[in-house]
C-alpha cells in the first residue's frame, strides 16, 4: 500500500497494528472501526493506541535520531507468520508519534467544536440541504446526528464512553483535518450496506454500515490469522514506487485515479506499474486497474451538455420515470429553479445518463493504447476484476429493484461517471 500523504499512510500504518498486536479478534475489529472513523474513541481505545502501538514506532525513532530528515527509512515487524513493514522518511516517521498522543489541553467538548466548525459550517448549510434532499427522512436524521457528534455507532448506541480526541485525526489542538462532505458511507456499497442487518432498527443507515464494517474487518482477520502473509507501506509519490518494488512481482496493482490527467496521466502511469506485473508466462491473468474520476467531466463539450438537457433527450425521459412529477410535467418546466423538486431533478441527471461515448471520445483522441503497447501493455477489453462502469444504472425504469437502484446511487457518493480500466502485462 502507498499514499504520498502521511495522513493515510500513518492511519492505515496503525489500523495494521492494532490488527497484528491485539489477540482477540473482536476487540481488535471494534477497536479499528473507532480509530477508522469516529472523532472521539474511549480510554481502552487510547490505551491501546499509547502502550501497544506507540512503543513500537518511539523504538524506530530511538534508532534513527540521529538520520538527516529526508532520509529514506524502513522497519519491518513480525508477528509469527505475518508481519508489517513500513518504509518512512526520517520526518515522516518523528510525525508518527503524534498520530498516538492527545494534543495537550484538548478536551472531548473542545475537539467536538473544532469539528462542528467544519460540518456544520454555516457557510456550507446550501451543500447539506441539497445532500439531505437527496435521502430518505431515516437517513436525514442519521446523517445529521454524524454531522453533529462523529461517532460511528448504531443509533441507539451508549456514547458516554467517547470522550478522548481520536488522535489520528487530532495532530493539533485547532484543526479538523477532513473536509466537510467526507462520509464513511462513500466508502463502500451502499446495497451492501443496507443489506446488512441492524436489528429492529431497519433504517439505522450508520447503524448498518458499523455492523457491516465489522464483519468485513471479522473476516479478514480471521483471514490473516492463519495465512503467512507480509504487508508493506510506503510514503512516496506514485512515481518512485519502482525504485522500492521488485519488477514482475505483482498480479495485481490498483491505482485509483493517478492516471486521470490532472495527476500523472494514462502513459505515465502504464509505463510505472505494468513492468511491477508479473510476466504474461507466469501469470497471464495479471492485472493493473485504473479508475477515471475526471475524464468525463474533463471531456464533456457543451453540446454534449445541452442535448442531454433538452425535454425530449432519452435522459430527460428516462429520468421522468424514476422521479414522480410533483409538478415538473414532462410537457414543461413549470416550477421556479430553486424548488427542490427542480433541484432534485437536475442533480440527478447524471444518474441516468450514459457517458461511453464522451470517454471513448477522449480515449481515441489520445494515442492511449497505442503508448501502453509500446509499453508492453494492452487493454483489457473484457475485465475481469471490476466493472467497467461499475456504479452506473443495471436495471430499466418498471423492473422489480429499478426505483430502489436510482434511489441508492442518487443519495450515495458516487454519480455513475467513474470508468475503470484494466491493463495486462504483453511481454
Amino acid at each position: 500500500m502507498n499514499d504520498r500523504d502521511l495522513d493515510i499512510v500513518a492511519r492505515n500504518a496503525i489500523m495494521l497494528l492494532i490488527a497484528l498486536v491485539v489477540d482477540n479478534i473482536d476487540e481488535a475489529v471494534d477497536r479499528i472501526i473507532h480509530v477508522w472513523y469516529s472523532a472521539l474513541i474511549r480510554k481502552s481505545d487510547l490505551n491501546i493506541l499509547q502502550q501497544r502501538i506507540r512503543p513500537l514506532i518511539e523504538s524506530v525513532c530511538e534508532k534513527i535520531k540521529s538520520k538527516v530528515p529526508e532520509s529514506c527509512l524502513g522497519k519491518t515487524w513480525t508477528f509469527g507468520q505475518r508481519s508489517l513493514r513500513l518504509v518512512l522518511r526520517k520526518s515522516s516517521w518523528d510525525s508518527l508519534l503524534f498520530f498516538m498522543t492527545v494534543p495537550e489541553g484538548l478536551t472531548a467538548e473542545r475537539a467536538k467544536q473544532i469539528r462542528t466548525a467544519v460540518t456544520l459550517t454555516e457557510s456550507r448549510k446550501d451543500y447539506r440541504d441539497r445532500n439531505l434532499l437527496l435521502q430518505t427522512p431515516s437517513h436525514r436524521i442519521a446523517k445529521n446526528r454524524f454531522w453533529e457528534e462523529g461517532l460511528l455507532l448504531p443509533f441507539g448506541s451508549r456514547r458516554y464512553e467517547f470522550r478522548e480526541p481520536n488522535p489520528t485525526f487530532f495532530q493539533t489542538a485547532d484543526t479538523w483535518p477532513m473536509h466537510d462532505n467526507a462520509d464513511p458511507l462513500n466508502g463502500w456499497s451502499l446495497k451492501e450496506v443496507q443489506n446488512t442487518s441492524s436489528g429492529p432498527a431497519a433504517n439505522d443507515i450508520y447503524g448498518k454500515l458499523f455492523y457491516h464494517v465489522r464483519t468485513v474487518l471479522r473476516v479478514f482477520l480471521l483471514r490473516v490469522s492463519g495465512l503467512q502473509v507480509s504487508f508493506q507501506l510506503f510514503q512516496l509519490d506514485a512515481s518512485e514506487l519502482p525504485d522500492h518494488l521488485g519488477a514482475g512481482s505483482f498480479s495485481r496493482i490498483e491505482v485509483s485515479n493517478i492516471a486521470d490527467g490532472g495527476y500523472l496521466g494514462v502513459p505515465h502511469t502504464i509505463g510505472l506499474m505494468v513492468p511491477l506485473l508479473q510476466r504474461p508466462v507466469i501469470n497471464p491473468y495479471a492485472t493493473l486497474i485504473t479508475l477515471f474520476m475526471n475524464a468525463v467531466d474533463e471531456n464533456m463539450t457543451n453540446k454534449d451538455r445541452m442535448a442531454d438537457m433538452t425535454l425530449h433527450s432519452p435522459t430527460t425521459k428516462r429520468l421522468f420515470k424514476y422521479l414522480p412529477h410533483k409538478g415538473v410535467h414532462p410537457n414543461g418546466m413549470q416550477l421556479e429553479e430553486s424548488n427542490p423538486d427542480i433541484i432534485k431533478f437536475s442533480l440527478a441527471r447524471d444518474s441516468v445518463a450514459t457517458f461511453d461515448h464522451v470517454f471513448d471520445r477522449f480515449f481515441k483522441d489520445f494515442p492511449h493504447a497505442e503508448a501502453a503497447q509500446i509499453m508492453g501493455a494492452a487493454v483489457k477489453e473484457n475485465h475481469t476484476v471490476i466493472e467497467k462502469w461499475p456504479f452506473r444504472l443495471t436495471l430499466r425504469p418498471g423492473q422489480p429493484g429499478a426505483q430502489e437502484e436510482f434511489d441508492r446511487l442518487l443519495s450515495g457518493g458516487v454519480c455513475g461517471k467513474e470508468r475503470y480500466m484494466e491493463w495486462r502485462r504483453i511481454r
